[in-house]
């Protein structure tokens, strides 16, 4: 109880922040941002041996019990890669851009078309089996529930129109109990029971009588972690709508991006949402407690793209890192708003970052469409050439703070007079 008083009143002093880890006694290390990351493992070579020349990646999301990471392709496969058993740690100081893969993916699962979203089942632990699930919506085709353990397919959620045909979901997410599938649809959201597959739903429109609302296809969706019972969904049509939950009652609508949004994240205190759009160069902040105007905004390389690039909050919940077409990771402080550091993760578009849950690591995948100039005469110029460090999934350590200097060089040097919290759990002061 001791224990438990004193991680209270330290959330309370650093803005009500409480994360669970999951376990009882396990702690997040204190990433070092002011030194690049090194590269533990990288995997190309397999994405390339593709019926689809063109093959890119399009995403990757870790397992909620960090054991692996599933990545999204152009060729409608999803790759699962286990993580190995020293947790991807090298001698500290990295691998070179290897030409062959660092080890092959655990299981590949196929689908028909080209896929629109996929998620974890929030509880999955790869020590019961029941729980390895994962779901995805694809092109003209129900929302499939697949099994991590063997690539089989579970069962499957189906949507129909006013037409009786089964229309495809643009986003899917499980809600924090585990219990439910929300799907982002056209102007609707269906909400389906995990445990009642079939074509069943619940199902709220987005659009008011008065045509009041969010319209437009609705592109992705989150979850407060701090199960407040908010919802927050993107769309196409370049808002970002909050619904409670329970009801889905539409509580306000987020204005501000130049783009249709493509990706969105609380805080881990749930305080603050994070949006990003296609062909918007900006990561908007909103205070979920006011609501009225842009917190600030974190700069990332997306102008000129229509690719979802998806960015991701590290388990302390302070910093943010993303990246973008440059082929650049940005850090970002949320305390401030500032950048922190960056480093080159490849050679072309970073479309997807993410921290792991709860070891000093991350993953990118990187890849864009390429257009090769056809030539009749010579099929080999038809071939695009890629670099070892193009279309791939790539590892990354991050230096650790040790315990004794983490009073010191946490910020490095970043002014700042709030409270953080070290790798033990203590309190400190930047």
């Amino acid at each position: 109880m001791g224990e438990e008083a004193e991680t209270i009143a330290i959330a309370e002093e650093n803005g009500g922040l409480i994360v669970d880890s999951g376990e009882t006694n396990s702690t997040w290390p204190a990433m070092r941002f002011d030194v690049s990351p090194y590269r533990t493992h990288h995997f190309s070579k397999q994405f390339r041996a593709s019926r689809n020349p063109n093959n890119f990646l399009k995403g990757l999301k870790w397992s909620p019990d960090g054991s692996c990471f599933l990545a999204s392709s152009e060729d409608n496969t999803l790759s699962l890669f286990y993580l190995p058993q020293d947790g991807g740690e090298s001698n500290g100081y990295g691998v070179t851009i290897p030409e062959e893969d660092s080890y092959g993916a655990s299981l590949l699962v196929n689908e028909g078309e080209s896929v629109y979203d996929f998620c974890w089942y929030p509880y999955m632990s790869v020590s019961d089996p029941l729980t390895c699930v994962f779901a995805t919506t694809t092109r003209d085709h129900p929302i499939h529930l697949w099994d991590s353990s063997s690539g089989e397919l579970r069962c499957t959620y189906r949507a129909y129109d006013a037409m009786d045909e089964i229309t495809a979901a643009f986003s899917i997410g499980f809600n924090p109990g585990g219990n439910k599938i929300f799907a982002g649809y056209n102007s609707s959201i269906r909400v389906f029971d995990l445990h009642r597959p079939g074509r069943d739903f619940g199902q709220y429109s987005t659009l008011q009588k008065n045509k009041e609302g969010q319209a437009g296809i609705l592109s992705t969706l989150a979850f407060s972690p701090t199960n407040s019972g908010m919802l927050a969904v993107g769309s196409y049509g370049q808002t970002t709508g909050i619904y409670r939950e329970d009801n889905m009652e539409l509580l306000y609508v987020l204005h501000g991006q130049e783009g249709g949004v493509t990706h969105v994240q609380f805080s881990k205190d749930g305080n603050y949402l994070y949006t990003g759009g296609r062909k918007d160069p900006y990561i908007l902040c909103w205070d979920m407690r006011k609501s009225v105007e842009i917190v600030y905004k974190l700069y990332r390389a997306t102008e000129n793209t229509n690719q979802r690039v998806f960015f991701d909050i590290e388990p302390c919940g302070r910093h943010l890192g993303t990246g973008g077409q440059d082929g650049l990771v940005h850090m970002y402080d949320l305390q401030t708003g500032n950048w922190v550091s960056g480093y080159q993760a490849a050679s072309d578009t970073v479309n997807a970052f993410s921290f792991h849950p709860y070891l000093p690591m991350a993953a990118t995948s990187s890849g864009h469409r390429r257009f090769a100039i056809l030539d009749d005469d010579d099929e080999d110029k038809n071939n695009v050439e890629l670099k070892a460090d193009e279309n791939c999934v790539s590892l990354w350590s991050f230096y650790v703070t040790s315990e004794e200097n983490t009073s010191d060089e946490h910020n490095n040097g970043l002014a700042s007079n709030s409270h953080n919290l070290n790798v033990t759990g203590e309190e400190e002061n930047a």
